[in-house]
C-alpha cells in the first residue's frame, strides 16, 4: 500500500515574543502525519523520527525561518507489512533516499493566528515548492523551566505523490485504482525556545 507524508514543518506568525529566537521542535509533543485515499476510505500514518528548527520573529514574521528533516525509514502506519512496502523501492526507497527535508523560503502573516509558510520539500530525490497553511496555537512558559518558552502550531498542506516520483498503484477489476494520488499532510508542532 502507499502513503506519503511529509513533511514537515511549520512556520510562524504570531504576536508576542520579544526578539527573533531559535526554537527546536519538541518531538515528544509533536507529530508528522499524513492521509491518503485507499479504495473508498482514507488511511493515515506518520513519521516517528524527525527534527527541526524554527527561527521566530514575532515583530516581523517575514524574517522567520523553518527547517526540518524527517527520517524516511521511520514511517509508521501501524501495519508492519505495509510499512515495509512503503520503505521499499516501490515507494519511498528509504535505502536510497533516507531523509525528507523542508526548508522555508517565505513566511506570510495573514492574521494574528493564521499564516502561510512557503518552502521547498525534498522527497524521493525530488524538490518541489509547497505551501503550508499554518495556525498559531499560542505561546507559554515552559512549566519545567519558566525562564524558557514554548510555541504551538498546526500546519497542513496537500501534495500529489506522483510529483515526487511515488507513482506505484494497482488497477482493480473495474478499472479503479487502489490508491489516491493526493496526500494530506498534518503537522502538530510544539517547539522549545530560549
Amino acid at each position: 500500500m502507499q502513503y506519503v507524508p511529509m513533511l514537515i514543518l511549520i512556520g510562524l506568525i504570531t504576536t508576542g515574543a520579544a526578539v527573533a529566537a531559535p526554537y527546536t521542535i519538541d518531538t515528544a509533543h509533536s507529530s508528522v502525519g499524513f492521509e491518503i485515499r485507499h479504495l473508498v476510505a482514507r488511511v493515515s500514518g506518520g513519521f516517528t523520527d524527525f527534527k527541526g528548527t524554527i527561527v521566530f520573529d514575532p515583530a516581523d514574521p517575514a524574517k522567520s525561518k523553518v527547517e526540518a528533516i524527517i527520517q524516511t525509514a521511520s514511517i509508521s502506519t501501524n501495519n508492519q507489512q505495509r510499512d515495509t512496502h512503503l520503505r521499499s523501492a516501490d515507494f519511498f526507497d528509504a535505502a536510497t533516499y533516507p531523509t525528507l527535508t523542508f526548508t522555508s523560503t517565505k513566511v506570510e502573516k495573514l492574521s494574528p493566528t493564521k499564516g502561510k509558510v512557503h518552502g521547498t520539500l525534498t522527497l524521493h530525490g525530488v524538490s518541489k515548492a509547497v505551501v503550508l497553511e499554518v495556525e498559531y496555537l499560542g505561546q507559554t512558559a515552559n512549566p519545567f523551566d519558566p525562564s524558557k518558552s514554548k510555541l504551538g502550531f498546526v500546519a497542513t498542506t496537500t501534495i500529489n505523490r506522483k510529483d515526487f516520483g511515488l507513482s506505484w498503484n494497482k488497477v482493480l477489476d473495474k478499472g479503479s485504482l487502489l490508491l489516491g494520488e493526493e496526500v494530506k499532510i498534518v503537522l502538530n508542532i510544539e517547539a522549545d525556545g530560549p
